[in-house]
């Protein structure tokens, strides 16, 4: 996309704004499909955005740094915000409308309601970031209702955000379906983030341990283990064994509770979050009923 393109791409700052150009695809019968986004976009998000395209009519992306899902230690300030960049890469997946709102836009003075899946969104990742999905879950109830898309894609990286956010649309009678979508990686397997800009190249290096405990824990799965309690030790030791690397929790769960049960379920996910250097990270691997990670 041309630089020129940015000022007539179709951006909209406003709720009555988005409303309305949703309104006009709806009554020309097009499917509508959000991608919400944070921005810094890297081709995780632009994959979710491919998909939409692929599915949909008319591709709605949010790009909205969300104030409510940062903790006060954690990094909103220096979060990144490409906004050109951004809207390019938007621009070269065909997106139909980007809303780029300002925080008064979706948090106006006086705001007070805030949305909730209890259970899943205190334990896990929930347990050491509390009211972290808590302002995830608000937010997105707040987009899902400006733009009331068909819809809503979310990334298989953010494992417990999607599925809390499934919870969420079934308890509240959403009128939308969720997608979730791979987790893209790059060819070494480090998860693409938008934090992981902020790595420097031994980070980096570093921060390989984190899919590789994943990969070790779904292989020794594969393999026929049984005791997922002794994995789970396996998995901590390895992680804090591992130098560069500050532990938050490395753990194989039931892929629909995130319960740890001592034994293998249906269908499970070995989940990871470390801090590597300044940067926190966090992945995971799914183990399908076949054991295929």
């Amino acid at each position: 996309m041309a630089a020129t393109d940015l000022q007539t791409m179709n951006i909209a700052k406003s709720i009555a704004d988005v409303r309305a150009a949703v309104a006009v695809a709806r009554r020309a019968g097009k499917k509508i499909g959000l991608v919400p986004t944070m921005g810094a976009l890297h081709e995780g998000h632009l994959s979710l955005m491919r998909a939409a395209r692929e599915e949909c009519d008319f591709v709605v992306v949010s790009i909205f740094v969300n104030p409510t899902q940062f903790s006060p230690r954690e990094d909103l300030e220096r979060y990144p915000r490409p906004i050109e960049a951004d809207l390019r890469g938007c621009g070269e997946e065909g997106v139909d409308l980007v809303f780029h709102p300002d925080v008064p836009t979706i948090y106006p003075a006086g705001d007070q309601t805030i949305v909730e899946a209890v259970e899943l969104s205190t334990i896990v990742e929930g347990a050491h970031r509390p009211g972290h999905f808590r302002g995830v879950t608000t937010v997105v109830l707040k987009l899902l209702n400006i733009v009331a898309p068909d819809v809503g894609y979310f990334g298989r990286k953010d494992y417990q955000q999607q599925l809390i956010i499934r919870q969420m649309c079934r308890d509240l009678a959403l009128p939308v379906e969720i997608t979730t979508c791979p987790t893209i990686r790059e060819p070494d397997g480090l998860a693409l983030s938008s934090r992981n800009r902020y790595l420097s190249e031994s980070e980096r290096e570093t921060a390989l341990s984190l899919s590789q405990c994943l990969q070790f824990a779904c292989d020794r799965v594969a393999a026929g283990e049984t005791d997922l309690t002794a994995l789970r030790q396996e998995m901590v030791q390895r992680m804090q064994q591992t130098p560069g690397i500050e532990l938050d929790y490395a753990t194989i769960v039931d892929a629909e509770t995130l319960k740890e049960d001592a034994q293998p379920t249906a269908r499970l996910v070995a989940l990871i979050a470390a801090r590597v250097g300044t940067t926190r990270l966090i992945d995971n691997m799914v183990i399908e009923p076949t054991n295929t990670p």
